[in-house]
């Protein structure tokens, strides 16, 4: 139990810092390991619970940098997402199969982090049916999976390609409204148990110390750098979940 409690400590820290840093990667990273010691329903409760802190951390942190205008669309269809997310895994949480396809998703978020084009600061505007469908995928697999950021990600860095600060303030703003949504949904419906609760006390700790420690390093380190790290690490980690997770 204790060393269990140390090696989550250790991923949820990790994790942070890597979304302090980056504006996202904390879901991506902390629910590669997550499903090793809980079931996939008890580790995205665990990880949104504390991306829910993480993102509100980070988001006092920079809220000056939130344009709520750029927001709201991508965040209007996320909700609806994060909805029938809820229904899925609230019904169908526990079943070992989702460890393998949690891995195949995993491996798809993978080959984003490696080939995604770098944003483009000249386009002037984004069509509309971006930030629907980006929502909508978002806050359905983040209610899922807890791994939704690269469909918001992949947005933000339309919408700010040149301003890194606004670029990590809307995507943290949408994050904890999302991951608040989710938290009480399946708070009302009694999915969350003491176990779970223990270790989201632990993270707590872990997720204020990473984020900060993030924030602080963002203009010193590159995102490309954050990206090919922690594609190789997700990589190791999806494998083992498709080969050993049913």
């Amino acid at each position: 139990m204790w060393m269990d409690l140390v090696i989550v400590f250790a991923i949820i820290m990790i994790g942070s810092f890597v979304q302090g840093i980056s504006g996202f990667g904390f879901g991506i990273l902390a629910m590669s390991f997550m499903p090793f010691f809980f079931t996939v329903k008890d580790s995205t409760l665990l990880v949104v619970a504390l991306a829910t802190i993480l993102s509100f951390s980070i988001t006092m942190q920079l809220k000056k940098h939130i344009e709520w205008r750029s927001v709201f669309l991508i965040l209007s269809f996320a909700l609806v997402g994060r909805g029938f997310g809820f229904l899925v895994l609230h019904n169908f949480g526990e079943l070992p199969v989702l460890r393998v396809v949690l891995g195949v998703f995993l491996l798809g978020v993978v080959v984003y982090l490696l080939v995604s084009p770098k944003p483009d600061p000249d386009r002037k505007r984004i069509p509309v049916w971006i930030p629907v469908l980006m929502g909508l995928a978002g806050g359905f697999v983040g209610g899922v999976f807890a791994v939704g950021g690269p469909f918001f990600v992949f947005f933000f860095l339309m919408a700010f390609p040149n301003n890194r600060y606004a670029y990590t303030a809307n995507l943290q703003v949408v994050f904890f409204l999302n991951s608040i949504t989710t938290v009480s949904l399946h708070g009302f419906s009694g999915d969350y148990t003491l176990n779970i609760l223990l270790f989201i006390l632990v993270g707590f700790i872990a997720v204020m110390a990473g984020s900060r420690l993030g924030v602080h390093f963002l203009n010193k380190v590159s995102n490309e750098q954050v990206k090919k790290l922690a594609a190789l690490v997700v990589a190791v980690a999806a494998i083992n979940l498709i080969l050993f997770g049913n």
